[in-house]
């Protein structure tokens, strides 16, 4: 961005809150960098885990969880599982967050949910060159470094999760 969305003036850079910021000298407008969020979910039946080998960089040919950006004013359950069933062709239950995952210099923050398969008929879709699911001890190549890390959190997160911890998607739990 070069120029103020609010005066047309051309944006500085300038020391605000301790970074570096681009700032209109004229309004005072400053143009804050939001990260954009992602969404992914692990997949687990039968002990297997649900991957996705991507047909797009980064990673293209290898493998990761179904995953994809949010949009503007989506629930972030209802990103998740839209992500399973548009990639996948599933309907999943999702079960507890995994993590939030973040890396100095990437803008992208990754909300990961654990989900179990409901309903759908598994088939990939234009972004997914093929689906697989796999033991965690046999994983075939992964798109990401973090994926590993991702998975053994996933693991950990179904190891205390009963029944009662799925909930549905759309709503918030009152009580």
């Amino acid at each position: 961005m070069r120029f103020c969305p609010q005066c047309a003036s051309r944006l500085e850079e300038r020391e605000i809150e301790g970074r570096r910021r681009p700032a209109c000298p004229t309004c005072g407008f400053v143009w804050y960098l939001d990260p954009k969020v992602a969404v992914a979910v692990v997949v687990l039946d039968e002990g297997r885990v649900l991957l996705c080998r991507r047909t797009a960089d980064p990673g293209r040919g290898r493998w990761s969880f179904p995953a994809g950006f949010m949009d503007r004013g989506e629930r972030v359950e209802a990103a998740a599982a839209r992500e399973v069933r548009e990639e996948t062709g599933l309907e999943v239950a999702l079960g507890r967050l995994v993590g939030v995952y973040s890396e100095e210099g990437n803008p992208v923050v990754l909300v990961v949910f654990v989900g179990r398969p409901v309903g759908g008929r598994l088939h990939p879709s234009h972004e997914v060159a093929e689906l697989g699911f796999f033991s965690p001890d046999d994983l075939p190549p992964l798109a990401f470094q973090h994926d590993r890390t991702i998975l053994r959190d996933a693991l950990a997160a179904a190891e205390g999760q009963s029944e009662r911890n799925d909930r549905p998607v759309g709503g918030c739990d009152r009580g």
